[in-house]
């Protein structure tokens, strides 16, 4: 890299009620790239998913900086960057529009049965572990309550809902979308114009790492 240019700025936000924890094995080249984890805050009663997205923008220190998300996170990250100037916009595990989320959150928001959710008992990180990913992860539980640190019911009743309803009607121009084709939570057949991981299920983000190591310095700069 010639010495006169600057360092990219790259913030990352992980995924509904974890930790950005999940990024530890994300290594970018320093002399290149500088990473800045982001983590949730609480929101304010009856906050609106872009009012929240326009208080997390205060997070951001750097201007032309890249923006990447993952799952919810993913959303949210599209959200703010209806509020910045970006370099880039990358999401991961995640959705562009309302058109991509899976029949049962449709259907939850159509009926309203998120209001059901039973976040009380989610806040016990073991039974958000199986909510969120699925039922075959108790194996893994002590990994996940490494990963899963938010559980302030507030915040799970919101981010619930706000997932569901996303009201998103087109995709945000040149975004760069990676899924997997084994994602459980959002489904790879609803999902069009990504960049597919083989074998990629909703946390690659943890077990694909190399992949990301290798590949976001090229995507970041393409």
């Amino acid at each position: 890299m010639p010495e006169n240019q600057e360092i990219i700025h790259v913030y990352l936000m992980p995924g509904m009620a974890a930790s950005p924890i999940i990024f530890e094995r994300i290594k970018l080249p320093e002399n290149q790239f500088k990473m800045h984890w982001l983590e949730w805050m609480i929101p304010k009663e009856n906050e609106s998913l872009e009012s929240y997205a326009k208080r997390m923008t205060d997070k951001i220190k750097h201007d032309n900086i890249v923006l990447l998300g993952v799952s919810f996170g993913g959303v949210l990250v599209q959200e703010m960057s209806k509020f910045l100037n970006l370099k880039r916009l990358i999401i991961v595990s995640s959705v562009k529009s309302r058109y991509e989320l899976p029949k049962r959150m449709k259907l939850a928001r159509k009926t309203k049965a998120y209001k059901l959710a039973p976040t009380r008992i989610l806040a016990n990180v073991e039974t958000f572990a199986k909510y969120a990913f699925g039922k075959n992860v108790t194996k893994r539980v002590e990994l996940y309550k490494k990963y899963l640190s938010v559980n302030d019911i507030r915040y799970l009743d919101w981010a619930i809902e706000q997932m569901v309803c996303w009201n998103q009607e087109e995709d945000i121009v040149d975004i760069i979308h990676i899924h997997g084709d084994k994602d459980g939570v959002f489904p790879y057949s609803n999902i069009k114009d990504c960049i597919t991981i083989k074998d990629g299920t909703h946390i690659m983000i943890l077990n694909k790492y190399k992949w990301f190591n290798e590949n976001l310095p090229k995507l970041i700069v393409r």
